[in-house]
């Protein structure tokens, strides 16, 4: 599986001007890698986190309200 063809999806919370990442969930399902990117620009790099790693991205994320 290609990045190119991958599905990506914002968080319910970015209705923040835009200045979000998206993660690829189907790919996390079936690989256990958790894709994530700037979705400014969906060209650039990624991140490949854990399930651990993403859990507390999200976590960071939601105490920064």
């Amino acid at each position: 599986m290609t990045t190119d063809s991958l599905h990506w999806a914002k968080s319910s919370y970015s209705s923040n001007g835009g200045q979000c990442i998206e993660w690829a969930p189907e790919h996390a399902a079936a690989t256990g890698e958790f894709l994530v990117r700037d979705s400014k620009d969906p060209n650039g790099p990624q991140l490949a986190l854990t399930r651990q790693g993403f859990a507390g991205l999200v976590e960071f994320a939601k105490s920064q309200g």
